[in-house]
């Protein structure tokens, strides 16, 4: 029998929220792996956040314990004051992980799943800019910050937007193995199946926040780059200015030197290969380290800028 998926759709949702694991269990579906998408709200239309009208059914179908109810989240960088949702939605939610269901949610949805009282002893979380309201909304549970997704109990809560793309590629791979997952990332061009406790913000993105458009040009290059030997020369000669005047500019920007910002770019994917069964001496191979002595030196503390 497939697997049953329902989106319950709230008001004002992302269309990316939705779209990212849609797509996801649509493809394996398509593949051949079972699923059944349905899609739920409590009025016949929804105005994404992006303005685009959603057509939902209102009738819930019938469920299993082998089946999924997702909550895509909704506006953000704020809560509402409370979800907009009725009593019965809670208890729909709450029945279904009562009766050996799972319930996931996607950046701001887990507001949702608070509201049904899903949240409380467990550990969730949810897009970074939302983890202090969300833990002050909701005490007893256990907030886990700057994750990807977070599984207890069958309650999977994961953060922003993309995310959700994460989130439904690792239920795919627990319900039907991590080839599966691995023939729908690639069907999707993913370029990687992220574990739950990859950072939210990827180096690439958290040194980004500048207005120097030097820095971001070398950043440029540093990212296409990072497992080559760069030498400071070339990357001054690569943006014309001198060596000097590219580290000083550079630091300013982004708080690290060029040698330290692709230090860390390496870090960040050796602990990716690492974290899905890559050995430490392949790891640091292939993101460019001569052996793996510096790779452990450099796990084993945080880079200075």
């Amino acid at each position: 029998m497939p697997t049953r998926v329902v989106f319950f759709l709230l008001p004002k949702l992302h269309l990316l929220d939705l779209a990212g694991p849609a797509q996801v269990f649509s493809t394996a579906n398509d593949l051949g792996y079972g699923y059944d998408l349905t899609y739920v709200a409590e009025s016949a239309e929804i105005v994404t956040a992006q303005g685009v009208p959603v057509k939902a059914q209102l009738e819930w179908p019938e469920l299993g314990c082998a089946d999924l109810i997702v909550v895509p989240g909704w506006r953000s960088p704020a809560f509402t004051p409370t979800p907009h949702m009725s009593a019965m939605a809670k208890h729909r939610l709450r029945a279904h992980h009562a009766a050996g269901g799972s319930v996931a949610s996607v950046c701001s949805g887990a507001d949702a799943l608070g509201a049904a009282g899903l949240l409380d002893g467990r550990r969730c979380t949810t897009h970074h800019d939302l983890t202090d309201e969300l833990a002050a909304r909701y005490p007893k549970a256990h907030m886990v910050r700057d994750v990807l997704y977070v599984v207890d109990d069958r309650v999977i809560t994961s953060a922003g937007i993309a995310s959700g793309i994460d989130l439904a590629l690792h239920l795919v791979a627990a319900a039907r193995g991590a080839e599966a997952a691995a023939r729908v990332a690639r069907q999707m061009v993913v370029y990687a199946r992220r574990n739950g406790d990859d950072r939210q913000e990827s180096a690439m993105l958290r040194h980004r926040g500048h207005l120097s458009d030097l820095a971001h040009r070398v950043q440029d290059i540093i990212d296409s780059r990072y497992a080559d030997q760069l030498r400071l020369a070339d990357l001054a000669a690569g943006v014309g200015v001198s060596e000097r005047t590219l580290t000083r500019l550079f630091t300013t920007a982004t708080g690290l030197t060029p040698l330290r910002y692709q230090q860390l770019l390496r870090l960040e994917r050796a602990e990716h290969l690492i974290s899905h069964g890559t050995t430490v001496e392949a790891a640091a191979r292939a993101v460019g380290f001569e052996d793996a002595r510096m790779l452990r030196r450099l796990r084993s503390r945080t880079i200075p800028a």
